[in-house]
């Protein structure tokens, strides 16, 4: 099954962009710790900032550990390798095999 993906630019990070999910207007911010070779992730809504920091984690789905009715996306974004080559996110291959799906409930990838 095909699914939903949105790619991270590695070139212009840190950066934020806006993305529709279910039908609502995000903005989500893309940082990244070199010595943690660790990427965050912030979500604003109505120029309110519902979280920052968050940790991109193989297989987890953001914003899960915070999620707030009303205020968070209905659909769930989870890094995950399609061609299964991966399962971990690194600088090396977020963007590359690893991406953000977007899970409306069809498959099991988070």
């Amino acid at each position: 099954m095909k699914r939903d993906i949105f790619n991270i630019n590695k070139n212009m990070i840190p950066y934020r962009f806006d993305i529709i999910l279910a039908g609502e207007v995000f903005e989500i911010g893309v940082k990244y710790n070199n010595y943690a070779d660790l990427f965050t992730m912030s979500l604003t809504k109505n120029k309110e900032l519902i979280c920052a920091g968050e940790p991109v984690i193989y297989g987890v789905p953001l914003f899960k550990d915070i999620y707030v009715s009303g205020k968070y996306p209905t659909l769930k974004i989870v890094p995950f390798d399609e061609s299964n080559e991966n399962k971990e996110v690194t600088w090396d291959n977020f963007g590359e095999t690893v991406r953000l799906v977007i899970d409306n409930g069809a498959d099991d990838i988070g």
